[in-house]
């Protein structure tokens, strides 16, 4: 342990011997054996829930520790391609029930960060949450020009325990990936690295009224879909205030069927909202569940009659984007799908995820042919886009090639907008949706403009390379010349490797060096057998009977 880490060690102790408790109390603490023994007496405390699968364990565990904890769940429900089907459908109920603070917490919260008292900044301000989440609450409110607003406020002190339990989640993840082989497939110190910068930056509210800003300007001439009005002048890092949207939840079933509302027109028109998001502007709303959506009444114009119903969309925290390099590839991805191109897609698959060393490519290339050729007769209206996307994030597990987070955000939001418009339209068919936008890209992929401009960037490229290629040639064979190159190798988890094939050596040695001393009778001798001899046989054979052991471990 570094000694950078004992005072951090020391700050969160009760919090640490708190998670390990709640882990060992389901049963999930088994694989932590690189803690003190104080905190691993905690694993010996008996299990309360043996009748749920482990799924559901792990769902009930992260509910007990808390906020941090539920917002990884939900972030994990989005990685299928990670955790799998079953616990990443467990975690998608991950919700977090937060009481809300007293009103004079939130009033000193929101003095303390406008820098003003609540009576100058709105002319009226409800006390009482009317919604209250993990990271913040909110309360309706009135400014002093008459617009009906809502206030996002941050919990007090939620941040300093968001970032304690951070810091417990990087040790056990780093204790879990040292210690269990089960968990290491997980890639855990990898996945608290994105989402401690991923939950970071939703701590910063400031980010979410660029969000909003970017997405109002994407969509400034679409009459059909509506963002919230954010108000810069009344909010902080952890003070948001916005426009207050009144229409009805797409997640209340039976508000929906009284609204009256065209429910097939909505669910049309929130798709191609979703769809213009990721493939027109690359910037899209990572989280489009019903609950983030709304029907808003139709808004009368000066001498014009009052326009349909429009789709308003909440919560604009959690946003994706899709790079060019990324839109290059799923683009091919598309061409490759419609000519049924397996080897090309497990190209694009290889290239955009890491897979492991002994990564099986022509078996990866067969399933994909087989999955393509199973959706092949499938007419568009009838065509499954989730459970095709299921099936193409089950095989890249079964292959254990691990997806950057982007690329598996994305596929999750397709299946999750296909399941949100079913609730509207159980008849809606995303993939006719889609097919528009799936010509445009390979119209534009293979337009004389991007050929031209991948032709211009390939030139550019070489240009650079042979511009630094004789300088730095000249310094490699200045180096051999003056005789100090150097080759640096950096490798990764070989000690483990080594130290058993130096325990093997040590072994074998001992046993030959023992057995000639047992063959030749060295004293002292006990009922004709040599002592040290046998001493040393039976040593050896104890090292190589638990160096078998440790190998079997590992596979």
């Amino acid at each position: 342990m570094e000694l950078i880490e004992v005072p951090q060690l020391i700050r969160n102790a009760d919090r640490f011997r708190e998670v390990v408790t709640i882990l060992a109390r389901h049963g999930l603490a088994d694989w932590i054996s690189g803690v003190p023994s104080v905190w691993r007496e905690r694993l010996r405390v008996g299990r309360e829930d043996e009748s749920l699968t482990t799924a559901e364990r792990i769902r009930v565990a992260m509910t007990d520790l808390g906020t941090t904890f539920i917002k990884l769940g939900q972030v994990l429900s989005t990685r299928e391609d990670l955790v799998g089907t079953e616990l990443a459908c467990e975690l998608a109920q991950l919700r977090a029930n937060t009481p809300s603070d007293p009103p004079e917490a939130v009033i000193a919260m929101i003095e303390s960060e406008l820098g003003a008292g609540v009576d100058e900044l709105f002319s009226w301000f409800d006390p009482v949450a009317m919604a209250s989440a993990s990271i913040g609450q909110v309360h309706r409110a009135t400014t002093h020009e008459g617009l009906h607003v809502v206030v996002k406020v941050q919990h007090p002190g939620i941040e300093r325990r968001i970032v304690n339990d951070l810091q417990i989640m990087q040790k056990l993840a780093e204790i879990a990936e040292q210690q269990s082989d089960r968990l290491r497939q997980y890639r855990p110190v990898e996945t608290i690295r994105e989402f401690q910068r991923s939950l970071i930056r939703e701590l910063d509210f400031h980010r979410e009224l660029q969000n909003m800003n970017r997405f109002r300007k994407n969509f400034a001439d679409e009459p059909n879909v509506h963002f919230a009005t954010p108000y810069p002048k009344l909010s902080s890092r952890r003070v948001l205030t916005m426009e207050r949207l009144d229409g009805v939840s797409v997640s209340d079933k039976e508000a929906l069927e009284s609204s009256g509302a065209d429910l097939t027109a909505i669910a049309l028109c929130g798709a191609t909202v979703f769809l213009d998001m990721i493939f027109r502007d690359g910037f899209y709303h990572a989280d489009p569940h019903p609950g983030n959506l709304m029907i808003l009444p139709g808004v009368r114009e000066q001498d014009q009659e009052t326009t349909p119903p429009r789709v308003g969309i909440l919560d604009c925290g959690m946003v994706g984007r899709i790079d060019s390099g990324l839109r290059d590839d799923l683009e091919a991805a598309l061409i490759a799908s419609v000519t049924s191109d397996a080897a090309s897609i497990t190209e694009i698959v290889v290239r955009l995820g890491e897979v492991p060393l002994d990564f099986d490519e022509p078996a990866l290339v067969c399933e994909i042919q087989e999955l393509l050729d199973d959706y092949a007769d499938q007419s568009l209206r009838d065509f499954d886009v989730s459970g095709c996307l299921r099936d193409v994030i089950r095989i890249i597990r079964e292959h254990r090639i691990y997806l950057p987070a982007k690329v598996a955000m994305l596929l999750k939001v397709l299946a999750m907008l296909e399941g949100t418009a079913h609730q509207l339209n159980p008849d809606f068919s995303l993939a006719e949706l889609l097919q528009p936008y799936g010509q445009q890209a390979m119209r534009r992929r293979l337009s004389p403009r991007r050929v031209f401009e991948r032709m211009k960037t390939r030139v550019n490229e070489w240009d650079h390379l042979l511009s630094i290629l004789p300088k730095d040639l000249a310094d490699v064979l200045h180096s051999l010349k003056q005789g100090n190159f150097d080759v640096h190798l950096q490798h990764r988890r070989l000690e483990p490797v080594v130290n058993r094939l130096v325990m093997g050596i040590l072994t074998a040695a001992l046993f030959v060096g023992s057995a000639s001393l047992w063959s030749s009778g060295v004293s002292p001798q006990l009922f004709g057998v040599s002592v040290p001899g046998f001493l040393g046989c039976l040593l050896a054979l104890f090292m190589g009977l638990r160096l078998t052991w440790q190998i079997s471990r590992v596979r």
